[in-house]
């Protein structure tokens, strides 16, 4: 019995959360780097930018990983998901690489510091961020409901820069936390399915980045 609930001097659900983990980064760096080419076709292609559409082909795709996240297909399904993701950030980023790149580099730059910083602490201190649950999925809604009050008022013919950029400084902070919560909650067994391991830190990784082109862009007068 104590052979069956140890593996190589190691309990089971270690092992198995140690080999969540590692598919877990080894499918998010493939999956970046494939975001990160499509990015670059549809800055080369000048694709338009796609707006509200990206939004409901974005949710389709998020359906579809999580229903095929225990079959064969699903890896194929989160390669779609980061390359469109990619695609449709594209246009976001030819706006900024206008003025030089920069504004780009700094930001790309700064997520990477932020991710493996609080990514790598939670890893080394094995801390357990689940009781920040609550706060993040107030701070996601408040930030959706924020998001959604803007573009009314956008169709009204209101802008508020402050305001936007208010909103890409609560972002970063809310990513952050998500980068703590997702990372924790793998390490401590609370996600056992690689894939949408993968694709939370994915999403933390792309809403963290946007926001701080968004606030790069600004103080380095590109907005």
């Amino acid at each position: 019995m104590a052979d069956a609930q140890f593996v190589t001097g190691r309990p089971q659900a270690v092992v198995s959360t140690n080999k969540v983990l590692r598919n877990t980064y080894m499918l998010l760096s493939m999956t970046l780097l494939f975001s990160a080419m499509m990015t670059g076709v549809a800055i080369a292609v000048d694709a338009p930018y796609m707006g509200l559409i990206s939004l409901f082909v974005m949710i389709g795709l998020l359906y579809g990983v999580h229903k095929l996240k225990n079959s064969p297909w699903g890896i194929a399904m989160v390669f779609v998901f980061t390359g469109f993701m990619g695609f449709a950030l594209g246009p976001i980023v030819n706006m900024y690489l206008v003025s030089g790149p920069q504004t780009v580099m700094t930001a790309l730059g700064l997520t990477g510091i932020v991710f493996l910083s609080l990514s790598g602490y939670t890893l080394v201190s094995q801390k357990d961020f689940s009781y920040m649950a609550g706060f993040l999925m107030t701070g996601l809604w408040v930030v959706i409901g924020s998001m959604l009050l803007m573009l009314l008022a956008g169709v009204f013919g209101f802008y508020i820069s402050g305001l936007h950029l208010a909103l890409s400084a609560a972002i970063v902070i809310l990513m952050s936390g998500f980068i703590l919560f997702d990372t924790s909650r793998i390490i401590h067994g609370g996600e056992t399915n690689y894939l949408m391991a993968t694709v939370s830190l994915y999403l933390d990784i792309y809403n963290l980045f946007t926001a701080l082109l968004h606030l790069t862009g600004a103080f380095g007068g590109d907005d």
